[in-house]
Protein backbone atom coordinates (compact mmCIF):
# COMPACT_ATOMS: atom_id res chain seq x y z
CA UNK A 1 0.00 0.00 0.00
CA UNK A 2 2.84 2.31 1.00
CA UNK A 3 4.50 1.27 -1.93
CA UNK A 4 1.95 2.23 -4.41
CA UNK A 5 1.28 5.80 -3.28
CA UNK A 6 5.12 6.54 -3.13
CA UNK A 7 4.87 5.38 -6.52
CA UNK A 8 1.76 7.53 -7.36
CA UNK A 9 3.66 10.53 -5.95
CA UNK A 10 6.22 10.42 -8.26
CA UNK A 11 3.53 10.12 -11.18
CA UNK A 12 2.33 13.76 -12.11
CA UNK A 13 -1.07 13.80 -13.10
CA UNK A 14 -0.32 15.09 -16.20
CA UNK A 15 1.78 12.01 -17.52
CA UNK A 16 -0.89 9.44 -16.00
CA UNK A 17 -2.93 7.43 -18.80
CA UNK A 18 -6.29 9.68 -18.84
CA UNK A 19 -9.30 6.76 -18.97
CA UNK A 20 -12.97 7.73 -20.08
CA UNK A 21 -15.38 4.80 -18.76
CA UNK A 22 -18.78 4.39 -21.20
CA UNK A 23 -20.87 1.94 -19.89
CA UNK A 24 -24.70 2.28 -19.47
CA UNK A 25 -25.02 0.42 -16.22
CA UNK A 26 -23.62 2.53 -13.47
CA UNK A 27 -23.06 -0.76 -11.35
CA UNK A 28 -20.41 -1.61 -13.98
CA UNK A 29 -19.12 2.06 -14.24
CA UNK A 30 -18.14 1.98 -10.67
CA UNK A 31 -16.92 -1.62 -10.53
CA UNK A 32 -14.25 -0.67 -13.41
CA UNK A 33 -13.73 2.66 -11.37
CA UNK A 34 -12.46 0.62 -8.49
CA UNK A 35 -10.14 -1.69 -10.46
CA UNK A 36 -8.55 1.26 -11.93
CA UNK A 37 -7.88 3.10 -9.03
CA UNK A 38 -5.29 0.17 -7.97
CA UNK A 39 -3.33 1.56 -11.13
CA UNK A 40 -1.68 4.74 -10.01
CA UNK A 41 -0.55 5.14 -13.61
CA UNK A 42 -3.99 5.76 -14.21
CA UNK A 43 -6.24 8.66 -13.94
CA UNK A 44 -10.19 8.19 -14.63
CA UNK A 45 -11.02 11.71 -16.42
CA UNK A 46 -14.80 11.12 -16.65
CA UNK A 47 -18.06 8.64 -17.42
CA UNK A 48 -20.42 8.25 -19.44
CA UNK A 49 -23.80 6.46 -19.54
CA UNK A 50 -24.68 6.34 -23.63
CA UNK A 51 -23.49 6.38 -26.54
CA UNK A 52 -23.86 9.63 -27.74
CA UNK A 53 -22.47 11.35 -24.54
CA UNK A 54 -19.21 8.85 -25.01
CA UNK A 55 -18.86 10.59 -28.58
CA UNK A 56 -19.00 14.44 -26.89
CA UNK A 57 -17.22 13.43 -24.17
CA UNK A 58 -14.35 11.94 -25.96
CA UNK A 59 -14.40 15.10 -28.15
CA UNK A 60 -13.85 16.91 -24.81
CA UNK A 61 -11.87 15.35 -22.50
CA UNK A 62 -9.57 13.88 -24.62
CA UNK A 63 -8.41 10.35 -23.38
CA UNK A 64 -6.21 8.23 -24.12
CA UNK A 65 -7.97 5.29 -23.64
CA UNK A 66 -11.60 4.86 -23.90
CA UNK A 67 -13.15 1.64 -21.94
CA UNK A 68 -15.92 1.19 -24.65
CA UNK A 69 -19.80 -0.84 -23.44
CA UNK A 70 -20.38 -2.72 -27.10
CA UNK A 71 -24.58 -2.73 -25.91
CA UNK A 72 -26.09 0.60 -25.15
CA UNK A 73 -29.42 2.00 -26.14
CA UNK A 74 -29.83 4.03 -29.02
CA UNK A 75 -26.18 3.97 -29.94
CA UNK A 76 -24.03 1.33 -29.52
CA UNK A 77 -19.92 0.76 -29.07
CA UNK A 78 -19.44 0.19 -32.63
CA UNK A 79 -21.77 3.35 -33.60
CA UNK A 80 -19.42 5.41 -31.26
CA UNK A 81 -16.53 4.08 -33.77
CA UNK A 82 -18.21 5.00 -36.86
CA UNK A 83 -19.17 8.25 -35.41
CA UNK A 84 -15.73 9.71 -34.17
CA UNK A 85 -13.28 8.58 -37.32
CA UNK A 86 -9.74 7.67 -36.22
CA UNK A 87 -8.39 10.70 -35.79
CA UNK A 88 -10.48 11.64 -32.71
CA UNK A 89 -10.48 7.86 -31.34
CA UNK A 90 -8.06 7.06 -28.67
CA UNK A 91 -6.76 3.35 -27.90
CA UNK A 92 -10.11 0.82 -27.10
CA UNK A 93 -10.88 -1.49 -25.20
CA UNK A 94 -14.15 -3.33 -25.41
CA UNK A 95 -16.24 -3.94 -22.32
CA UNK A 96 -18.08 -7.26 -23.82
CA UNK A 97 -21.32 -9.37 -22.45
CA UNK A 98 -20.62 -11.28 -26.22
CA UNK A 99 -20.78 -14.94 -26.15
CA UNK A 100 -17.61 -16.47 -27.16
CA UNK A 101 -18.84 -17.15 -30.85
CA UNK A 102 -19.19 -13.37 -30.98
CA UNK A 103 -15.84 -12.89 -29.29
CA UNK A 104 -14.02 -14.71 -31.84
CA UNK A 105 -14.16 -11.76 -34.22
CA UNK A 106 -12.06 -9.43 -31.83
CA UNK A 107 -9.52 -12.46 -31.55
CA UNK A 108 -9.34 -12.80 -34.90
CA UNK A 109 -8.89 -8.72 -35.45
CA UNK A 110 -6.46 -8.59 -32.57
CA UNK A 111 -8.79 -6.12 -30.64
CA UNK A 112 -8.24 -5.99 -26.79
CA UNK A 113 -12.09 -6.49 -24.82
CA UNK A 114 -12.86 -7.72 -21.79
CA UNK A 115 -15.53 -10.01 -21.19
CA UNK A 116 -18.33 -8.60 -18.19
CA UNK A 117 -18.26 -10.08 -15.72
CA UNK A 118 -14.71 -7.46 -15.77
CA UNK A 119 -12.24 -9.68 -14.07
CA UNK A 120 -9.23 -7.17 -12.05
CA UNK A 121 -6.56 -8.48 -14.10
CA UNK A 122 -7.76 -8.56 -17.23
CA UNK A 123 -8.35 -5.33 -17.14
CA UNK A 124 -5.33 -4.02 -16.03
CA UNK A 125 -3.44 -6.19 -18.54
CA UNK A 126 -5.50 -4.67 -21.28
CA UNK A 127 -5.14 -1.15 -19.72
CA UNK A 128 -1.52 -2.05 -19.69
CA UNK A 129 -1.06 -2.92 -23.20
CA UNK A 130 -2.89 0.21 -24.34
CA UNK A 131 -0.57 2.40 -22.40
CA UNK A 132 1.99 0.87 -24.13
CA UNK A 133 0.75 1.42 -27.81
CA UNK A 134 -0.05 5.30 -26.52
CA UNK A 135 1.04 7.55 -29.93
CA UNK A 136 2.43 4.69 -31.90
CA UNK A 137 1.38 3.17 -35.00
CA UNK A 138 0.57 0.21 -33.55
CA UNK A 139 -2.35 2.41 -32.23
CA UNK A 140 -3.40 3.60 -35.31
CA UNK A 141 -3.33 -0.22 -36.79
CA UNK A 142 -5.69 -1.02 -33.23
CA UNK A 143 -8.42 1.14 -34.23
CA UNK A 144 -8.43 0.62 -37.93
CA UNK A 145 -8.97 -2.98 -36.97
CA UNK A 146 -12.03 -1.72 -34.62
CA UNK A 147 -13.51 -0.25 -36.94
CA UNK A 148 -13.27 -2.76 -39.10
CA UNK A 149 -14.90 -4.71 -37.04
CA UNK A 150 -17.61 -2.66 -36.35
CA UNK A 151 -18.48 -2.51 -39.85
CA UNK A 152 -18.53 -6.24 -40.43
CA UNK A 153 -19.30 -7.63 -36.96
CA UNK A 154 -21.54 -5.17 -35.83
CA UNK A 155 -25.21 -6.41 -34.36
CA UNK A 156 -27.27 -6.85 -37.86
CA UNK A 157 -30.08 -8.09 -39.31
CA UNK A 158 -28.40 -11.09 -39.01
CA UNK A 159 -27.76 -11.72 -35.99
CA UNK A 160 -29.67 -14.88 -34.42
CA UNK A 161 -29.12 -14.22 -31.23
CA UNK A 162 -29.55 -10.72 -29.23
CA UNK A 163 -27.65 -9.85 -25.08
CA UNK A 164 -30.71 -8.20 -22.94
CA UNK A 165 -29.27 -6.06 -20.00
CA UNK A 166 -31.96 -7.12 -17.33
CA UNK A 167 -31.56 -6.40 -13.23
CA UNK A 168 -28.14 -6.50 -13.63
CA UNK A 169 -27.97 -9.87 -15.99
CA UNK A 170 -26.93 -10.55 -19.20
CA UNK A 171 -29.65 -12.73 -21.13
CA UNK A 172 -28.81 -13.81 -24.01
CA UNK A 173 -32.15 -14.23 -26.38
CA UNK A 174 -32.70 -16.41 -29.66
CA UNK A 175 -34.26 -14.13 -31.53
CA UNK A 176 -37.05 -16.81 -32.90
CA UNK A 177 -38.00 -17.07 -29.14
CA UNK A 178 -39.63 -13.86 -29.26
CA UNK A 179 -43.06 -13.07 -30.08
CA UNK A 180 -43.35 -9.32 -29.98
CA UNK A 181 -41.81 -6.18 -28.47
CA UNK A 182 -43.49 -3.11 -27.02
CA UNK A 183 -42.37 0.53 -26.59
CA UNK A 184 -42.82 1.58 -22.72
CA UNK A 185 -42.04 5.03 -22.16
CA UNK A 186 -37.92 4.56 -21.97
CA UNK A 187 -37.74 1.11 -22.22
CA UNK A 188 -38.89 -1.89 -24.42
CA UNK A 189 -40.92 -5.04 -23.08
CA UNK A 190 -39.59 -8.10 -24.56
CA UNK A 191 -42.65 -11.05 -24.87
CA UNK A 192 -41.34 -14.08 -25.05
CA UNK A 193 -43.32 -17.13 -24.42
CA UNK A 194 -45.22 -16.73 -20.88
CA UNK A 195 -42.18 -14.25 -19.58
CA UNK A 196 -41.34 -10.55 -20.10
CA UNK A 197 -38.68 -8.88 -19.90
CA UNK A 198 -38.17 -5.02 -19.41
CA UNK A 199 -34.94 -3.32 -21.46
CA UNK A 200 -33.73 0.16 -21.40
CA UNK A 201 -33.59 1.03 -24.96
CA UNK A 202 -35.74 2.73 -27.48
CA UNK A 203 -38.07 0.29 -30.15
CA UNK A 204 -36.02 1.78 -33.03
CA UNK A 205 -32.13 0.71 -31.84
CA UNK A 206 -33.98 -2.77 -31.98
CA UNK A 207 -35.66 -2.45 -34.93
CA UNK A 208 -32.10 -2.24 -36.98
CA UNK A 209 -30.84 -5.31 -34.90
CA UNK A 210 -33.39 -7.49 -35.71
CA UNK A 211 -33.32 -10.51 -38.87
CA UNK A 212 -35.88 -9.23 -41.51
CA UNK A 213 -38.80 -11.25 -40.01
CA UNK A 214 -39.27 -8.78 -37.56
CA UNK A 215 -41.54 -5.82 -38.63
CA UNK A 216 -42.61 -2.80 -37.33
CA UNK A 217 -46.76 -2.54 -36.87
CA UNK A 218 -47.06 0.87 -34.71
CA UNK A 219 -45.11 3.13 -33.42
CA UNK A 220 -44.98 1.02 -30.20
CA UNK A 221 -44.81 -2.46 -31.12
CA UNK A 222 -42.74 -4.67 -33.41
CA UNK A 223 -43.56 -8.10 -34.20
CA UNK A 224 -42.13 -11.60 -35.75
CA UNK A 225 -44.10 -12.29 -38.55
CA UNK A 226 -43.22 -16.16 -37.87
CA UNK A 227 -45.48 -15.67 -34.70
CA UNK A 228 -48.52 -14.02 -36.49
CA UNK A 229 -51.61 -16.05 -36.04
CA UNK A 230 -54.05 -13.77 -38.41
CA UNK A 231 -54.54 -10.28 -39.70
CA UNK A 232 -57.71 -9.20 -39.55
CA UNK A 233 -59.66 -6.16 -41.64
CA UNK A 234 -61.66 -3.85 -40.13
CA UNK A 235 -64.71 -1.73 -41.68
CA UNK A 236 -62.59 1.26 -42.09
CA UNK A 237 -59.63 -0.84 -43.58
CA UNK A 238 -57.33 -1.10 -40.77
CA UNK A 239 -55.65 -3.71 -40.24
CA UNK A 240 -55.67 -5.90 -36.54
CA UNK A 241 -53.64 -8.69 -36.06
CA UNK A 242 -53.76 -11.66 -33.77
CA UNK A 243 -50.19 -13.19 -32.56
CA UNK A 244 -49.96 -17.01 -31.55
CA UNK A 245 -49.74 -16.49 -27.74
CA UNK A 246 -53.24 -14.84 -28.36
CA UNK A 247 -52.25 -11.26 -28.37
CA UNK A 248 -54.03 -8.78 -30.35
CA UNK A 249 -52.39 -5.62 -31.69
CA UNK A 250 -53.70 -2.90 -33.42
CA UNK A 251 -51.43 -1.22 -36.32
CA UNK A 252 -50.77 2.42 -37.27
CA UNK A 253 -51.97 3.81 -40.90
CA UNK A 254 -48.19 4.44 -41.16
CA UNK A 255 -47.40 0.86 -41.37
CA UNK A 256 -50.52 -0.22 -43.54
CA UNK A 257 -48.09 -0.61 -46.46
CA UNK A 258 -45.48 -3.42 -44.99
CA UNK A 259 -48.27 -5.28 -43.59
CA UNK A 260 -49.97 -5.77 -47.18
CA UNK A 261 -46.11 -6.12 -48.35
CA UNK A 262 -46.16 -9.10 -45.77
CA UNK A 263 -49.71 -10.91 -47.10
CA UNK A 264 -48.31 -10.56 -50.91
CA UNK A 265 -45.37 -12.42 -49.98
CA UNK A 266 -47.56 -15.67 -49.17
CA UNK A 267 -49.62 -17.55 -51.73
CA UNK A 268 -53.36 -16.53 -50.55
CA UNK A 269 -56.14 -19.59 -50.52
CA UNK A 270 -58.97 -18.48 -51.04
CA UNK A 271 -62.73 -20.28 -50.06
Amino acid sequence: MERAKRRDERTPVSDKTRVLIVDDEPLARRHIRRILSADPEVVVVGESGDGRGAVGAIATLRPDIVLLDIQMPEMNGFDVLSALGAAQMPAVIFVTAFDEFALKAFDVNAIDYVLKPVDKDRLLSAVARARGRRGSESQQEAFALALKLAMEARPGRSADRIVLKVDGRHLFVTVDTIDWLEAVDDYVRFHIGKSTHLVRATLSSYEQQLPQQFLRVHRSAIINTHKLQEIQTTAQGDYRLLMLDGTRLPTGRSYRAALTELVRTFTVITR
